[in-house]
């Protein structure tokens, strides 16, 4: 991977819907060189999705929360059928450290939250952090 595709990478994770003719003026390079490098980049599995960023306060989810999980290893296949259907849980994670498992999850209000985590905790011990500001957006690793 050299300075263009970095150029690509870094402008894709800033506006996945940037034309090629923009990637292409930023990296220095023509459009079908630019085009042939976004497809290695594709085939390769580095890029391997384009999203639209939801705002989600504007989607009803006024409550977003960071929730640790303890759970007992035998309990993870159960576990894992289970969250997979939830559609709050923005993200799940097996973590190093007191908790197994870190989530980030969305609700509408408490009520939503505390039936979450009520049901978290027949898998085992939790430990909820609401959020009340984010100081630094979600972001990729470019530089």
């Amino acid at each position: 991977m050299d300075t263009a595709d970095r150029i690509i990478l870094k402008t894709l994770a800033e506006n996945a819907r940037t034309p090629i003719k923009g990637l292409a003026e930023k990296a220095f390079l023509s459009s079908p060189a630019v085009s042939a490098r976004v497809d290695r980049l594709e085939k390769s599995g580095i890029i391997r999705s384009y999203q639209a960023e939801l705002d989600l306060k504007a989607l009803g989810f006024e409550i977003l929360a960071f929730i640790n999980l303890s759970m007992l290893p035998e309990r993870r296949n159960e576990f894992l059928s289970w969250i997979e259907s939830c559609s709050n849980v923005l993200e799940c994670h097996h973590v190093t450290g007191a908790y197994s498992l870190l989530m980030k999850a969305a609700f509408e209000g408490t009520a939503q939250m505390e039936e979450f985590v009520g049901k978290l905790q027949e898998f085992g011990s939790t430990q909820t952090q609401v959020v009340f500001s984010t100081l630094v957006e979600p972001r990729q690793p470019m530089e």
